[in-house]
């Protein structure tokens, strides 16, 4: 399951162009080569079929060819052997004393044997063997070494003739195959064979040499034993040894890499053809090669064709995925690209007017964040004149000092102190030992309104007092803190510590703690009793501030539990400024 479940994974993230491309490959190839498979068995099935009857047919035409040369060898060892005329020279001769009467005898004889030799001009060679003597006379041409007919290889025997099959004949006047017969002569008290070979030009179809053939299949005769009598392939099918199809049954098959068909004559002896595989697949590979041809055609058409669709489909796609993209970038260069599709540039029309129409809502939001922000730091500033303010508490410290008023002349100076630093220009570097210090002024002031003691713990770093920090950041949380609940014995706890890449801030007091209901209304509710808290900004203007200088890499955190105290927590990155950021 988990193995099919990666499969679908992988599935699903295949590209669309990926997608388009292997579809558009399958159904293309698919039905062309489940046609060129078929076409290719049947091609084949054809080829093969061609090929073998082809070579059957050739082969039935040389086994009539031999047989005819055969036939009519016996046809004339017959008359020869049993004819009258000659029979009667030969019991002349064997009775006959006279030297005269013998000449006249052999060349009637003579004559004899060439009117039938030359009436038949596939016969040959034409001898009467004497096998007692080892001797032979009467030949009708020169005979060419010495007479053995015990060496020659033997198609069939029968108790008066034996067939001979393919040997370098014994006339002296020509040189190839011949085939030959030796049949025993009725005579009665000799032992007389005769013995005919075939013609000069009888088989010289079936055994010419190789480079003057029509085709590359060679030839054995294999004898009524099923044994080779003679071989073309003497290296693979060796004479005197048992052919590998002997069964007769067998009309064709394959021995190794040769393809071979036999044909059997009426007297048992058998002739066989065979082929290199190769060349009888050769048709074949022909029409293989031109198939691969057309196929690669085919599929370098196919991948021109997917790559035309890709430009169609995948090129617009892509345009507007790039045009999405560039919907966060308002300083995106305005595109014009078309793709000449009527209903894709449409469309892309229509995203980039969407786009602008954004970007320009979202600049007229920003313009309108901006002139709120503006107006209300104005309404501020006008509320309360920072110059006449100050210039008068001035005045109220030099009469409170004049008079020796010194509790008032204290608390003139405090709350001159602070309002000139929290109402500093914005956008001024303040640093954490400045927030330190507005917050000392802001705690003197706050014991001398309060007709209660609390107590106040400054625990801040040194490491933290030159780091940089927004204004007017202290005063709200800990002005939270005197508001929810701090009364006499109370104590209020601010500590400042570094913990790793981040300012640890920590304001915490024994108070009377808030409720859930509370903090979330602290945090979050911006209705106009929510801006009675720390000078009519309070937790709100933390938040903002820490937001426009930090991002999401600074928080606020509240809690308390009722009857207990609270404790707030100020996390504040000491690496710098959010990049998005700004006062």
């Amino acid at each position: 399951m988990k193995l099919t479940d990666r499969i679908l994974r992988r599935l699903k993230n295949i590209t669309f162009k990926n997608r388009i491309i292997f579809i558009f490959l399958i159904s293309s190839l698919a039905p062309f080569i489940c046609l060129g498979f078929i076409s290719f068995y049947t091609i084949n099935s054809i080829i093969g079929n061609k090929v073998e009857s082809a070579l059957q047919s050739n082969l039935k035409q040389d086994l009539m060819t031999l047989e005819n040369a055969l036939s009519n060898m016996s046809h004339v060892s017959q008359q020869l052997a049993y004819g009258a005329g000659t029979n009667r020279l030969f019991e002349q001769l064997a009775a006959g004393q006279e030297p005269y009467e013998r000449l006249r005898l052999t060349n009637e004889l003579r004559s004899e044997l060439n009117i039938i030799t030359f009436s038949n001009p596939n016969v040959g060679l034409v001898l009467y063997y004497y096998p007692d003597k080892q001797t032979y006379q009467y030949e009708n041409f020169r005979v060419r070494g010495s007479f053995e007919p015990d060496s020659l290889p033997v198609l069939s025997a029968y108790p008066e003739i034996t067939y001979f099959g393919p040997h370098t004949s014994y006339n002296g006047s020509i040189n190839q195959y011949v085939f030959s017969i030796m049949r025993k002569v009725n005579l009665p008290d000799q032992n007389v064979y005769l013995y005919i070979e075939s013609g000069r030009n009888a088989l010289k179809s079936l055994f010419a040499p190789q480079n003057q053939k029509d085709s590359s299949r060679r030839l054995l005769l294999l004898n009524d034993d099923g044994e080779i009598a003679f071989s073309e392939v003497p290296d693979k099918f060796p004479v005197n040894t048992m052919f590998p199809g002997a069964n007769p049954e067998m009309t064709s098959g394959y021995s190794g890499k040769y393809f071979w068909n036999r044909e059997t004559s009426n007297q048992g002896w058998s002739i066989v053809s065979v082929l290199p595989e190769h060349e009888l697949k050769q048709e074949r590979n022909r029409w293989l090669i031109q198939i691969t041809g057309i196929f690669l055609i085919f599929l370098l058409v196919t991948v021109l064709m997917a790559w035309v669709l890709w430009k169609m489909v995948y090129r617009p796609l892509d345009k507007f995925h790039r045009e999405i993209k560039s919907l966060i970038h308002s300083d995106a260069t305005v595109q014009t690209e078309q793709t000449f599709i009527p209903e894709f540039d449409y469309l892309l029309y229509q995203t980039r007017s969407m786009k602008g129409k954004i970007w320009a809502l979202y600049n007229e939001i920003e313009q309108k964040e901006k002139r709120r922000a503006d107006l209300e730091v104005e309404k501020l500033l006008y509320q309360i004149n920072p110059h006449f303010l100050m210039n008068t508490l001035d005045t109220v410290h030099w009469l409170a000092l004049m008079n020796g008023q010194t509790e008032i002349d204290k608390l003139v100076l405090s709350l001159n102190k602070l309002l000139y630093y929290n109402l500093g220009k914005m956008g001024e570097v303040s640093t954490i030992g400045d927030e330190i210090e507005a917050l000392k002024e802001y705690l003197q002031l706050q014991q001398i309104r309060y007709d209660f003691q609390f107590d106040v713990d400054l625990d801040v770093d040194e490491q933290c007092l030159a780091l940089p920090s927004p204004r007017f950041l202290l005063q709200p949380l800990v002005e939270n803190a005197l508001y929810h609940g701090v009364s006499d014995d109370g104590y209020i706890n601010v500590s400042a510590r570094l913990q790793g890449d981040e300012l640890v801030i920590v304001i915490q007091d024994n108070g009377e703690g808030m409720t859930p209901e509370k903090i979330a209304s602290l945090l979050h509710d911006d209705s106009k009793e929510s801006h009675k808290v720390g000078m009519g900004i309070g937790m709100k203007y933390v938040q903002r501030i820490l937001r426009a200088n930090f991002g999401d890499s600074a928080g606020l955190f509240i809690k308390s539990d009722l009857g207990k105290g609270t404790v707030v927590t100020l996390r504040l990155p000491i690496n710098g400024r959010e990049q998005d950021g700004g006062d």
